[in-house]
């Protein structure tokens, strides 16, 4: 967004919101009191942000989402640019059928429910686990459990001892990003269970990325933050330029495995 930014003349002046709305929230009425042309927010809370959209909106700054949307009716966000959370929730759940279809097994997610981009990664990992239940005759890949892993390395090895506490059969987890994935494979590693427990994550971090080559993740649906970044900032200038702007742009997400991960030259940079 910078580099984009700066191409067209303008500075991206960039906070972080440390996943508390009502900071994210003052962070908003101080891009107001500063005047800014307009405000890219990813919000720290889908719902709770939308009182401080709205004063953006009344004072006529422009506001754009990227990433996570805002989730309510009662602000006005002009365009919204984001991986295809949906679809790429499903292709976690296409990876965990093709790992488990032979056998099987007990499932637990790591939620961050707050955040809409995870409610859908979330609904189209269930969607494709519901569809191999449903075939007669499938081994049944059953969800025993869903926690708030708090999209963090720390809340996920907590989650995950819980997890794993109340459902020693565990075979697998499903992450809905690489830091609560890296907080189970950390937790998992502590107990021995790395073997029995295999993780999917979703993001494609270089940790995450790393954490394939290493064989600690399975594989994850991966984003490309620098298209999403690009492309809100095209649709902000659009904006100004007065025209025409869509109000949802879904860029997909592919999978990522270990053969990706060791031809992947983000990762030979550092080695």
């Amino acid at each position: 967004m910078t580099e984009e930014a700066l191409k067209h003349g303008y500075k991206l002046v960039v906070v972080s919101g440390e996943r508390d709305v009502k900071t994210q929230a003052d962070q908003i009425d101080d891009f107001i009191v500063k005047g800014v042309a307009a405000i890219i927010l990813n919000p720290c809370d889908s719902k709770s942000i939308g009182p401080a959209i709205k004063r953006a909106n009344e004072k006529g700054i422009p506001v754009f989402t990227n990433d996570l949307a805002y989730d309510g009716n009662d602000a006005e966000v002009v365009c919204h640019v984001a991986t295809d959370n949906l679809q790429g929730g499903r292709l976690a759940g296409d990876a965990m059928v093709l790992l488990l279809k032979e056998t099987g097994g007990d499932v637990a997610i790591l939620h961050f429910p707050q955040a809409e981009s995870c409610q859908l990664r979330v609904k189209g990992f269930t969607e494709m686990l519901d569809a191999h239940n449903a075939v007669k005759g499938n081994p049944q890949i059953k969800i025993v459990s869903t926690l708030d892993g708090g999209g963090a390395r720390e809340e996920g090895f907590t989650a995950t001892k819980d997890a794993l506490g109340a459902n020693q059969d565990l075979a697998a987890i499903f992450a809905i990003n690489d830091p609560s994935a890296l907080g189970a494979r950390a937790y998992l590693e502590s107990v021995s269970k790395e073997d029995q427990v295999r993780i999917i994550g979703f993001d494609g971090q270089l940790t995450g990325k790393q954490a394939i080559l290493e064989g600690k993740i399975v594989c994850d649906p991966i984003q490309f933050p620098d298209q999403i970044g690009r492309m809100t900032i095209e649709m902000i200038i659009k904006h100004f330029d007065g025209d025409d702007v869509v109000r949802e742009i879904l860029i997909p997400s592919e999978l990522y495995y270990k053969v990706d991960a060791e031809n992947d030259p983000e990762l030979q940079k550092q080695s």
